[in-house]
Order: structure tokens, then C-alpha cells, then sequence
């Protein structure tokens, strides 16, 4: 953060923010930007009444924290307004300059709620209540707000907080789902912790035959599903984005599977140590939060230890070749979508803060980087990736495969969707995908 002296162009810098892995930027919106609870974001400072304190968020003491500094002078140092074991998502400045309207995650690290507190820091006032995640935008006058809300099994609708205040309620405007989709029972999956090898606690969505009113399976499989990343959460008590996912492990439970879904190593809400954790191996330390999470549906769930798939898309798809080629005896089967299996041919943007550049760390290319392990399979496995994907490019699935091929691997299979980008549009390519994942689950977990 500096101060430029437009006269002659020079500048004083008032706060330096560095980090050995890499830095995480955000900003605070101002009094005339748009609040939304989510997205850890926001753009540039806000300066205070006086003209003289510029408010911004940091994550200098490990978490996502509102700041100001005193810009007048070189010897300022910032002043923080919030401090605890949790993050602010969105901060903005009210128009009257008096308080800060902020989304964090203090109630809860899978909840997002929206605070009121005055600009000089302070006790913070909730202003929403419902269990799950809210997104507000306030009104010009900012005493009332729209509230776009979901919960776990319900998927976000628009309401409308009439008054701000501690409590108030809150109507709701839309309806989304139809009546068919609303009907259905759909798994409220119970948000768990278990303990990672190095001690962390990693927090993960549970779903259990039980809470679909099926039975379990007498031979007791169960599937590990990995979120994409880009720095994202999924373990959470709001509707997920990978709402076809959650669907599936809906299908899945009915079946007798038990399911688990963690916020493995990088994943967001859980501060800097957790989001760095993967600096310099991918494939590392979230591999392992992935691999202790099976452990724990061995121990804590009484699945068979030998009946263990794992499935995930992007990122989720590159941690399950991981798995699969460097801990094959943990995983009877996986399913990769769109999977990274080379980084060296990755976005350069994204990867070289994670594993910076290959001319220059080429060791950390090599050990997170699934095409350099596929010696290592045993399970079976099925990669399925988009043939016009902009983003993993679909070279990445071809070379693995022609590796696989050479090392004379059997136990594989590749299904290319020649319409396909990243994220899938064709009803009838989610269908086939999803329809490929089961069948690959259901034979070797279930059947054999």
C-alpha cells in the first residue's frame, strides 16, 4: 500500500505485505461499490471521514482481517479493526463513513453472515441470523437490504430484509426449484472434523445412507469426492456450487455408499497456513487430507478399507491421478475430470505462485505433476475431460494416456467429449459422465 504524490510522481510506501509461499490480495469496497457476502474481495482502500485512514483487508496476521493505516504519515503502522480465527469475505464503508458493513465467517467456518460495526472497530452487531450463507445488497439508504440466502439442501432465492437489524425477518421473494424437486428428500449432509496426520482439524461434508432412509451396503463402500480449486470451499452449511455433485452423492447414499467431501489443504475459509499448504507441492499435504479422510470412513464409519473410490473434477481430477498413482492401495477406483497431469503446461499464472517456475524449481514440477507417477497404478481408472477444454486442455488427458499405454497399464480407460469446454453444458455429456463414474463405482466397489 503506498501514497503517490502526483506533482512528482514519488511514492512512500506505508504497508508491505509479503509472504514466502505467495500473497493473497484483497481490498475494501467503498461507500459507493456493491457489498455481496461472497467472493473475498472487493477492490482498492476506503478512506475514513478524516480524510486521513485508508481501511483495507490483510491477511498479515493469518487471516483475512479489516485494517486501517493513517496514510498522513511515514511511521504509521495499521491499526486492526477485526482479529480471531476467521475471515472477512467483503467489507464496504458505509455512505455516511460512521461503519463497516462486513461478511466473514466468524459464527462459523461454513456460514457466511453479514456484521455491522462502527468505522473505529469494536464489538460487531449480526445482522442476519439463518443458518447457511447470505449475499446482501444494500439499499441506497442502507437501512434495508435484498438477501440472496441459501442452505445446504436448499439452492439461493432472493428475500428482502424490510429493516436491518439484529433478528429481523426477512421474506422471501423467489421460488426456484420446481415442485417435483422440492418434494424430494434431499440429504442435509452433516458437516464433520477429522484429524489430519500433521493434527490439523479438516472439516468435511458426511453423507450417509441413513440420512436418505436407505441402508448401507453389506459390503460397505464408499466414495471420497475432491473439489475443484482456485481457492474454493465446499464443506459448508450453503448450497454448493457443485450442486450436480451433490446430487450424485445423493444417488450414491440411496445405494448404501457412504460419502465424504473435504476442504482439503489450500482450500478457502481456513486462513494463510491452510491456503499455503500446498507451496511447492501440489499433491502433498492435500493429498494427504484426501487420503486421512478415507482413513477416517474406515475408523469412524466402518467402511472396508478395500472398497474406497475417489472422484473429482479439475484440480479434484489432478488429486485423484495423485492418489491413484502414489497411494494405490488406498483407492480401489477413481474417476478424473478434466484433470491437470502435466503443470508445466498449466496456466502459468495460477501455477507459479504454488510451484513458481520450472526453469527454476523444476523439482517441484516433477513431484506434483501425476504423469511423472503413473508407473504407480494398481486401481482402476477412468479419465474423462472435454475435447475443446480452454482451460486443463485436453493434451494433458492424451499424453497420460499414451504414458499409460507405454508403461502397458490395462486398468484404464479415456472418454473424450468432442463438444465439450471445461465446464460442461450438454445435458446429455453430464448424463454420460455421471452415468461412466457410477458403473466404474459400482463394479469394483460393490459388485466384486
Amino acid at each position: 500500500l503506498a501514497v503517490v504524490d502526483p506533482a512528482t510522481g514519488k511514492a512512500r510506501v506505508l504497508n508491505r505485505l509479503t509472504d514466502e509461499a505467495w500473497v493473497r490480495t484483497s481490498g475494501v469496497v467503498g461507500r459507493d461499490g456493491a457489498f455481496s457476502g461472497f467472493g473475498f474481495g472487493g477492490s482498492g482502500i476506503a478512506f475514513l471521514n478524516d480524510n486521513r485512514r485508508a481501511a483495507f483487508l490483510s491477511e498479515r496476521d493469518g487471516f483475512m482481517h479489516l485494517y486501517t493505516v493513517d496514510v498522513s504519515t511515514d511511521s504509521a503502522e495499521p491499526v486492526q479493526l477485526t482479529t480471531g480465527q476467521w475471515e472477512i469475505e467483503n467489507a464496504r464503508l458505509s455512505a455516511d463513513g460512521t461503519k463497516f458493513f462486513i461478511s466473514s465467517t466468524e459464527v462459523h467456518p461454513g456460514e457466511r453472515h453479514t456484521f455491522v460495526m462502527r468505522a473505529d472497530g469494536g464489538a460487531r452487531t449480526r445482522l442476519t441470523s439463518a443458518t447457511g450463507g447470505h449475499a446482501l445488497t444494500l439499499s441506497p439508504d442502507e437501512t434495508a437490504a435484498a438477501d440472496v440466502y441459501s442452505y445446504a439442501t436448499k439452492p439461493p432465492e432472493l428475500y428482502v430484509i424490510p429493516q436491518l437489524a439484529p433478528g429481523a425477518p426477512f421474506t422471501q421473494v423467489t421460488t426456484t426449484p420446481t415442485e417435483e424437486w422440492r418434494s424430494f428428500k434431499w440429504i442435509d449432509p452433516k458437516l464433520v472434523t477429522y484429524t489430519a496426520r500433521d493434527g490439523k482439524e479438516v472439516y468435511a461434508r458426511l453423507y450417509t445412507p441413513e440420512m436418505i432412509g436407505a441402508k448401507r451396503d453389506p459390503k460397505k463402500p464408499a466414495v471420497v469426492f475432491v473439489h475443484g480449486a482456485g481457492y474454493l470451499q465446499n464443506a459448508h452449511k450453503y448450497w454448493s456450487s457443485y450442486y450436480r455433485e451433490y446430487m450424485f452423492h445423493n444417488l450414491l447414499a440411496s445405494r448404501g455408499y457412504v460419502v465424504l467431501d473435504p476442504d482439503y489443504r489450500a482450500s478457502s475459509g481456513y486462513g494463510r497456513d491452510w491456503r499455503t499448504g500446498i507451496y511447492r507441492f501440489m499433491g502433498g499435504k492435500d493429498l494427504d487430507d484426501v487420503v486421512d479422510g478415507a482413513t477416517y470412513l474406515v475408523e469412524a464409519e466402518k467402511v472396508d478399507a478395500k472398497r474406497i473410490g475417489v472422484y473429482g473434477g479439475s484440480y479434484g481430477g489432478f488429486i485423484t491421478l495423485m492418489a491413484m498413482f502414489t497411494t494405490p492401495d488406498v483407492f480401489t477406483a477413481g474417476a478424473a475430470l478434466r484433470p491437470v497431469t502435466d503443470w508445466a503446461h498449466y496456466n502459468h499464472g495460477y501455477t507459479s505462485n504454488i510451484l513458481n517456475v520450472p526453469q527454476s524449481d523444476l523439482e517441484a514440477y516433477r513431484k506434483s505433476s501425476p504423469i511423472y507417477h503413473a508407473a504407480g497404478l494398481k486401481g482402476h481408472l477412468l479419465i474423462l475431460h472435454g475435447m475443446v477444454d480452454t482451460n486443463v486442455h485436453f493434451q494433458d488427458s492424451v499424453r497420460l494416456a499414451q504414458k499409460l499405454i507405454e508403461l502397458r497399464k490395462e486398468n484404464w480407460e479415456l472418454a473424450g467429449y468432442p463438444v465439450e469446454d471445461h465446464g460442461f453444458v450438454e445435458e446429455t455429456s453430464w448424463a454420460d459422465e455421471y452415468k461412466r463414474i457410477l458403473k466404474l463405482f459400482e463394479v469394483n466397489l460393490r459388485d466384486k
